[in-house]
């Protein structure tokens, strides 16, 4: 009987352990995911040197592509895009739920009085197989700055 009682505590641990994989590895793969999609918006940005329409459908169409489901809430003061069919983007609100938001900030620079750079924010959850969904995260980058922006979004001061 003494035997039996430690194979099954054996093999609980063991599936415990099998858990704590499988969640590592799920957080992993979705952290990478998102990593390379906010790297591909960053760069999007850089090329059209700001937040055009061009940028925002490019943006949007590689969202749809990519299998992009995440929504959240951004911070005051910053722009976001809570629906991806559509190339609009808007002043972030409370309650409001966007796919990613973006922050237009003037570079402190001497030189440039119009220099910016761009602060993205996009989301990724944490689920596991058959639990679901666990909890959202935010994944932030910035721009090089851009001297001259090619977009009408107010630029907020750091």
């Amino acid at each position: 009987m003494r035997e039996a009682i430690g194979g099954t505590w054996i093999l609980q641990l063991v599936i415990v352990f099998m858990l704590l994989f499988v969640a590592f590895l799920a957080l992993s793969l979705n952290y990478s995911k998102a990593f390379q999609i906010k790297n591909e918006m960053l760069t999007m940005i850089e090329k059209k040197e700001g937040v055009t329409s061009d940028t925002l459908t490019l943006m949007n169409n590689y969202l749809k592509n990519s299998g992009y489901r995440v929504q959240k809430n951004c911070p005051m003061g910053s722009y976001g895009v809570s629906d991806l069919n559509r190339n609009t983007i808007s002043l972030a609100t409370n309650g409001g739920q966007y796919y990613y938001c973006i922050t237009k900030v003037a570079a402190p620079s001497t030189l440039h009085r119009k220099k910016v750079y761009y602060k993205i924010e996009n989301f990724f959850y944490f689920n596991l197989p058959i639990i679901g969904d666990i909890v959202k995260f935010t994944i932030n980058g910035t721009t090089n700055d851009i001297a001259i922006p090619a977009d009408n979004l107010k630029a907020i001061s750091e």
